[in-house]
């Protein structure tokens, strides 16, 4: 089985790690009631709706 020769350095090693974790973009999508900017499965922040139905107070 292979044993590493030598030891692997922090800056080696955090790079390789840092290689795999990507910042995505928000999932942003339009409300189907008022076609403000909302995050999916979110409640709309302008009219208070998810999924039609009346959630919160809203405007």
């Amino acid at each position: 089985m292979g044993v590493p020769k030598k030891r692997t350095s922090s800056m080696r090693r955090n790079r390789r790690r840092a290689a795999n974790f990507k910042i995505k973009p928000a999932n942003v999508t339009l409300c189907p009631k008022c076609k403000e900017p909302v995050m999916s499965h979110r409640v709309c922040a302008a009219c208070g709706f998810y999924k039609d139905q009346q959630v919160t107070g809203g405007a």
